[in-house]
């Protein structure tokens, strides 16, 4: 099955620069979110990391 995909993908000219786009892409993608988590603020990141035991006081005051 590899093979005939290999041998498929290099009969198209100029397919060798879809790798190289996939590899900037996925490496961009991780360089700003590594970006964006040391440039955030330690109070969004509490207000945000509250988020899931906020709502569970809410949905047992619900239920009461």
């Amino acid at each position: 099955m590899l093979k005939f995909v290999k041998n498929h993908l290099d009969s198209i000219a100029g397919v060798e620069i879809y790798p190289i786009l996939s590899l900037l892409i996925f490496f961009g993608f991780f360089v700003a979110l590594f970006w964006w988590v040391i440039t955030a603020k330690k109070d969004y990141i509490t207000e945000v990391s509250n988020i899931p035991l906020d709502l569970d006081n809410q949905n047992e005051n619900e239920i009461e």
